[in-house]
């Protein structure tokens, strides 16, 4: 696992989770196994935070990457590779091709996994971020959903990136990994 790697532990005890989704009961904070969780006094249900998962796609074409320009925080105006969440049930892999047509309206081909990088905490992006290679199979770079431009640059000449695991990746790309 690549990028950002951090000491800074997780809230496993989040103060919101404040009732019970089995019995309604009001949760209580208890060590469980070996961190603080929410957990029921009445019917021993305990709360586990889940990371969000997050994918995106590296595209070459011509030795130029495609980047999206963000329209909205976190990272507002600065580039990343096409990415979202995963869905719940989603394949990882689905969701790449998925966020890099609703983002770029490119059809891509989803070819490897790149690597996989872990994001500190911050205001909401993903904490798990899987990358994929993929290649254009048609489109050309139309910006969409959550992005106000889209296009391909040269390796050299890119534009100040969004997010530690799109500037890991770029890093990768550049270093031929």
């Amino acid at each position: 696992m690549s990028a950002g790697t951090t000491s800074e532990s997780p809230d496993t005890a989040p103060a919101w989770v404040a009732f019970c989704p089995r019995c309604a009961s009001p949760m209580r904070t208890r060590f469980v196994v070996d961190k603080p969780r929410r957990a029921c006094p009445a019917c021993g249900y305990v709360y586990f935070t889940d990371p969000k998962v997050g994918v995106g796609v590296a595209v070459l074409d011509d030795g130029k990457l495609l980047l999206v320009r963000r329209a909205r925080n976190p990272e507002r105006g600065k580039w990343s590779l096409p990415a979202g969440f995963v869905d719940q049930g989603e394949d990882p892999g689905v969701a790449a091709a998925r966020e890099a047509l609703e983002e770029t309206g490119l059809v891509v081909a989803i070819d490897s996994v790149i690597d996989v990088y872990f994001n500190p905490p911050d205001q909401g992006s993903a904490s798990i971020f899987i990358l994929y290679r993929a290649t254009r199979i048609e489109g050309e770079p139309v910006a969409g959903d959550d992005a106000d431009a889209a296009g391909f640059f040269g390796l050299d000449q890119l534009p100040e990136l969004a997010f530690a695991s799109t500037r890991a990746a770029v890093a990768q790309l550049l270093h031929g990994q």
